[in-house]
């Protein structure tokens, strides 16, 4: 990690206010970054190539509403053979560059009925069914061994997200997020399953992510893109090109309020 950390440092124009983790189809947000040095996964000491279809597997830092931001364009999955250690990497990185928030975003199932492909979710809490943990193994500088998950996703960034959303005319609804391995869909009866246990959507990341930043005190914001009903809802058969093209249906809105809650976050001294 210390490698990792010393290349980009060397890389980026500043260090990043925000790091930006940008999910299936959700990604274009970063070829809006300003002054951007764009730098592939498979370049960066410590990090692998990406393999999913709708992630393009790089780093891109620079400026984005005023803010610097360290934004990565796709991200890592455990189904792919990597550790849990490997998901979190990117935030870990980010966080020893100078990030002390987190904006991670994602494609998940609807669990919830009232989820229509296309809604844009805050997540409020989650659900780690993954059976993995990245905070597994010796406590890393700067990392807390028992991290309080009381409030994994900042409560005062859902309500800056909510008010953009609301100047925005952005629909917006908060719900609990499940976390699965994968890489296969749900089966109907473990939809029903999630359902029970109080999940509204399900995906296959973004927790372990999230683990790793609050073990690191970053303030975290969860947005999930439904890009469709998970399996038993519908009675549709699931493809992961809809996920794909869901991505760039609501690519317009997403940018406007993640810009959005960048323009409203705390400037150093309080100010916004």
């Amino acid at each position: 990690m210390e490698g990792t950390t010393e290349y980009l440092a060397g890389r980026i124009p500043a260090p990043p206010e925000v790091a930006l983790v940008l999910g299936s189809g959700l990604g274009a947000l970063a070829d809006a970054v300003e002054d951007a040095v764009r730098v592939a996964y498979g370049e960066i000491p410590g990090f692998a190539a990406s393999t999913v279809v709708g992630h393009a597997g790089r780093m891109v830092a620079g400026r984005l509403e005023g803010r610097s931001v360290l934004a990565f364009q796709g991200r890592y999955h455990a189904y792919e053979g990597h550790p849990a250690a490997a998901l979190a990497a990117p935030v870990r990185v980010a966080a020893a560059l100078g990030a002390r928030t987190l904006i991670v975003t994602c494609a998940a199932g609807g669990v919830n009925a009232d989820l229509a492909a296309g809604s844009l979710m805050l997540i409020a809490d989650h659900l780690n069914l993954m059976g993995q943990n990245p905070l597994v193994g010796p406590v890393l500088p700067g990392e807390e061994r028992f991290p309080d998950m009381t409030e994994a996703y900042d409560r005062s960034l859902m309500t800056l997200a909510e008010s953009v959303a609301k100047a925005e005319g952005i629909a917006v609804s908060r719900g609990v997020y499940a976390a699965l391995l994968g890489p296969s869909y749900e089966t109907p009866a473990e939809v029903r399953m999630l359902r029970m246990l109080g999940a509204d959507a399900v995906g296959m990341s973004t927790v372990p992510e999230v683990i790793a930043a609050r073990a690191g005190g970053l303030r975290v914001l969860g947005i999930a893109l439904i890009t469709n009903a998970a399996a038993g809802i519908s009675g549709t058969p699931l493809d992961h090109a809809e996920v794909v093209v869901a991505g760039a249906e609501a690519a317009e809105r997403f940018q406007r309020l993640v810009r959005g809650v960048l323009r409203g976050l705390p400037r150093p001294g309080g100010s916004a």
